[in-house]
């Protein structure tokens, strides 16, 4: 199968990329190799890529429209996998239009030339932020969705109802993915578990928000992963309809919305203390509010996406933390904890 991967270069990117390689697949990537974060990891990321001979890599903004339709057009894929975003919470406050033009006019570009090529699926990378200030746990893809808390919330929000759209009148198959605190090895250096161990390591301050009383539904990274593969042949269609109970699938168009997460609510301190204990070492901790845009707890519901691929989380969170703490010594070349 030849599929076109956006965001390439980046944390699930990355590890998708190099299964569906390893599966015999074609990939192209497409990448705006952004200095959101540190390129250094980004460009290690794509050596690795470059290494088999069915990767094909296009360096370029979504929003370069004459650019990616070239590279769709010339690639001819089968399935779309949109995973490119401008990621982060707390960073779309300081600069949301980085959020509009990556994650909305981006994003748009792409469903228009999917539905140029009449792509035989289109799989959307989307977020749990998007669920916002639900009450109701764990999170159900049919519960409503009307309250995000962040920029970066509300653009994942616009996205699935814009693919909807599009779905609706030129009847494209698309599946938007809630990924929920995805983590591992080649992660982010924004997000938690990275943030928290080079602060360990070096002595530094780690700042965790609303004094720790947070839960989050942390997700490995290859759980991920299997899930969007095993989805990638599974494009929702008409025909599905009323034979799922709960299914998120529209009444109509050929769309759908699927969780992927590990399904177990994880106390923030204790994911701290799990990561002290590994690394022998205690952290400095800079205890703080609450920030804006945050959310308290996540944790998803995956019975949906279970009973469509037969998907199950097979890595819990100490199991995870040791797999990234391999990786983050090795890489960082730090040999001495």
């Amino acid at each position: 199968m030849r599929i076109f991967v956006t965001g390439s270069s980046g944390f699930i990117g990355f590890h998708l990329s190099k299964k569906l390689l390893e599966k015999g697949h074609t990939v192209h990537g497409f990448d705006s190799m952004n200095k959101y974060y540190d390129v250094k990891l980004k460009k290690a990321r794509l050596k690795i890529l470059k290494e088999y001979k069915k990767f094909f890599f296009t360096k370029n903004k979504l929003e370069n429209k004459k650019i990616l339709s070239q590279s769709i057009l010339k690639f001819k894929p089968t399935a779309i996998i949109h995973l490119a975003a401008q990621a982060g919470v707390r960073y779309s406050i300081e600069n949301p239009n980085a959020y509009m033009d990556s994650n909305i006019t981006g994003t748009y570009n792409v469903i228009e030339l999917a539905k140029k090529i009449n792509i035989k699926h289109l799989l959307i990378a989307s977020s749990s932020s998007v669920y916002g200030a639900n009450k109701k746990l764990p999170f159900v893809e049919i519960d409503k969705t009307e309250t995000q808390l962040s920029i970066y919330a509300a653009t994942k929000k616009s996205t699935e109802s814009i693919a909807h759209a599009y779905s609706n009148i030129w009847k494209i198959p698309i599946t938007m993915l809630r990924f929920f605190t995805v983590y591992g090895p080649w992660g982010r250096p924004d997000m938690a578990l990275f943030k928290f161990t080079k602060g360990i390591i070096n002595k530094k301050k780690i700042d965790i928000y609303n004094n720790g009383k947070m839960y989050r539904d942390f997700t490995f990274i290859d759980d991920v992963v299997n899930g969007i593969v095993a989805l990638i042949n599974k494009a929702p269609n008409k025909n599905q309809l009323g034979k799922i109970r709960n299914d998120s699938l529209s009444s109509v168009a050929p769309f759908r919305i699927l969780n992927i997460g590990n399904t177990k609510k994880v106390f923030l301190l204790d994911f701290i203390n799990e990561l002290e204990k590994q690394l022998g070492k205690k952290a400095i901790r800079n205890y703080m509010a609450l920030q804006k845009g945050d959310v308290k707890i996540t944790v998803s519901n995956t019975t949906l996406l279970r009973k469509i691929t037969k998907y199950k989380p097979k890595i819990n969170y100490k199991s995870g933390i040791k797999k990234f703490l391999e990786w983050y010594l090795f890489y960082y070349k730090i040999y001495n904890k």
